[in-house]
């Protein structure tokens, strides 16, 4: 009885699948197993024998499936991955994609292989370090006093926690710092996208600015090494200060642009008492690492003072773009009618 059943199943799933456009498919195995569930539960010879070559006829059916054949693909890119180079010693590997993407190959002006994944020598520029670095945004009204003593009063568990070690602090501060400018390009794009209008290069103008503070961190990252208790703080803070901008800007885009420019202000005087401290011997004057030298395209010889300058100059640009944001929106007009300032670094 049990034979006569297990063969039956066998004869249904053969017959199904072949009428299926898919030999084999999951809906013909599912309607096999629902009508004939029964039959799994005899016991018998044949008919663990009878599931044995069922399990074999399915896997093949499965194999050909876009998760088998993605398999496939990933053991070949492994595969040739794994491969030396021709002429090689196994250190240059070269990833084979199924998409035919390959990686873009890029060398600087001397013709030296550019060594940058996080950025290309196009994105590169000289800091201009003319800038002037005394300006500030005077308080006339409530927003602009709200703003400027906000940042004040974020300032003083800075100042407790980090003291003088300006190295970390730079850290900390750029963690942050690359917060605004994605936020709010981020909701100028959606509100581009909602209003099909364009946002007079603003989007592009403030996602240059996040990109910007983010190479000072991960230029920073190689002065310095935070602990990890400073690794802790910085996903704390980064966390509420995220969600706070992000409603902040929803609510009154003009008091965020306002902050952000108080913010480089105060970023501009850290970094100005960190080069008093390069200056009196209290912090190193190392020399700087190859990825500031390859962004901000400095000398081979040049320093951490170098840098700093560098990074500081940066900051007041950033002061002015979002002084200057807020100023717009302060006169009762849109960020797209007032052409961005594209490449101001």
């Amino acid at each position: 009885m049990a034979s006569k059943l297990s063969t039956l199943v066998l004869r249904q799933v053969v017959s199904r699948g072949h009428q299926a456009s898919r030999p084999f498919s999951t809906l013909a195995v599912r309607s096999v197993l629902v009508n004939d569930r029964s039959a799994s539960l005899l016991p018998g010879a044949a008919d663990q024998a009878g599931w044995v070559w069922f399990a074999a006829r399915l896997y093949p059916a499965r194999a050909s499936s876009t998760v088998a054949a993605k398999g496939v693909v990933g053991e070949e890119e492994g595969s040739a991955a794994s491969a030396p180079a021709a002429g090689g010693d196994g250190k240059d590997k070269k990833m084979a994609s199924y998409w035919g993407i390959a990686p873009s190959k890029v060398a600087k002006e001397d013709g030296t292989e550019w060594k940058w994944n996080s950025f290309r020598p196009w994105e590169t520029y000289s800091p201009n370090l003319s800038i002037d670095l005394r300006k500030h945004h005077p308080t006339t009204n409530f927003l602009d006093k709200f703003a400027y003593y906000t940042v004040k009063a974020m300032r003083v568990p800075t100042d407790i926690f980090f003291q003088r070690r300006y190295g970390c602090r730079a850290m900390m501060l750029e963690t942050v710092a690359a917060v605004p400018g994605m936020v709010a390009g981020m909701l100028l794009h959606c509100k581009s996208l909602r209003r099909f209008e364009h946002s007079g290069g603003w989007i592009k103008t403030l996602m240059e600015e996040a990109e910007n503070e983010r190479m000072h961190l991960m230029t920073f990252m190689e002065v310095s090494q935070p602990r990890w208790y400073e690794r802790a703080l910085v996903f704390t803070v980064q966390g509420v200060f995220f969600n706070a901008y992000f409603l902040l800007y929803m609510i009154s885009p003009k008091l965020a642009h306002r902050i952000v420019g108080y913010l480089e202000e105060e970023a501009i005087h850290s970094y100005t008492e960190f080069l008093k401290e390069i200056d009196n011997g209290n912090i190193e004057n190392v020399p700087a690492p190859a990825i500031a030298i390859d962004y901000w395209r400095l000398p081979a010889d040049s320093t951490l003072r170098d840098v700093v300058l560098a990074v500081r100059a940066d900051e007041a640009h950033h002061r002015d773009v979002n002084h200057f944001a807020s100023d717009i929106h302060c006169q009762g007009h849109q960020l797209r009618e007032t052409p961005a300032p594209l490449g101001y670094h």
